[in-house]
């Protein structure tokens, strides 16, 4: 669909994209330029070319993150080289991110990476900015991530929901894997996205969705179904992570594939508080089994390959 179908007003575009990058909303204001979230970072000229067939001669001033996953901030460090783009980053990640502690800030946790970067301003929940001529709000949405963020435009109607909310479903609730509450902020975000009463939400990914109360619907459904049983929530985690690392490598050794679940913190730590009866290997198994039963990867001879849906 073209931005058109979206009744985007003037000046805002979407870049849908594919994973392993989470979409990026570009906005041209008659002052400034801003794009939300910035994609994995294997996928940075993509980003790059991207905003410049979008910008033309014009430069790219910011770039705003919902939240810090490597998936929403990869391009950043590129997008900061290229343009002198000023970076904006939720408050509560800034020691992270001065520090470049890539164990809190989740990259090594998911045995993902992310190009450094620093960053120019944070944003708070509350904060008013302004984005394609528009005045929009940072509203919190923990659940998924702690720190996650969602842009409201109360004028517009649109909702940047980034991983809180997709057209069927949400991103992992990441905190419950630790034994930290997440359930209860991904529901309580939700209710706030429904209070809105949006025209329009965008998710991190998949294409944008007008019938905005169906979408958290749904999802309260999903909070609810993997509330009732927190191995759920573990089981797709770690499918979601190891699909993830095999998309970035396209094909794998097996004994690589195994060796993961050793070594990548994500897969150590949710087999310590949930699969305590399997060992690595045999939790390995059961993800690459569960894998290949979805038609997410396939096996041939000694390797462990993906396969698109």
């Amino acid at each position: 669909m073209t931005d058109q179908a979206y009744q985007l007003p003037a000046g805002m575009h979407i870049f849908e994209r594919g994973w392993l990058s989470s979409n990026n909303v570009l906005f041209v204001g008659r002052g400034n330029t801003a794009l939300v979230d910035s994609g994995y970072v294997t996928h940075g000229a993509q980003t790059l070319a991207l905003v410049r067939h979008a910008l033309g001669a014009r430069k790219l001033d910011r770039v705003l993150n919902t939240h810090l996953h490597s998936d929403h901030c990869g391009g950043n460090a590129l997008l900061q080289a290229e343009y002198g783009a000023r970076i904006a980053i939720p408050v509560a990640e800034a020691a992270k991110v001065a520090a470049w502690d890539e164990d809190a800030l989740s990259f090594r946790l998911c045995g993902q990476r992310c190009a450094r970067f620093t960053y120019d301003e944070t944003i708070a929940p509350g904060d008013e900015l302004e984005l394609g001529d528009l005045r929009w709000q940072a509203l919190a949405a923990p659940g998924h991530d702690p720190s996650s963020l969602v842009f409201w435009c109360p004028s517009e109607g649109i909702v940047i929901s980034a991983d809180a909310l997709w057209e069927n479903g949400f991103g992992v609730i990441f905190p419950e894997l630790d034994g930290e509450s997440g359930f209860a902020e991904a529901r309580a975000t939700l209710d706030l996205i429904r209070s809105l009463d949006a025209r329009l939400a965008i998710p991190g990914h998949g294409r944008p969705f007008a019938d905005v109360r169906a979408g958290v619907d749904r999802a309260l459904a999903r909070v609810d179904f993997l509330a009732a049983d927190p191995l759920r929530n573990a089981q797709n985690a770690v499918k979601v992570i190891l699909k993830f690392i095999l998309l970035e490598h396209q094909s794998m050794p097996l004994e690589d594939a195994y060796a993961l679940f050793d070594t990548v913190p994500v897969f150590v730590n949710a087999r310590r508080r949930y699969f305590a009866d399997q060992s690595a290997r045999e939790l390995a198994d059961w993800v690459i089994w569960a894998l290949r039963r979805s038609g997410a990867a396939r096996v041939e001879g000694p390797q462990l390959l993906n396969r698109d849906f």
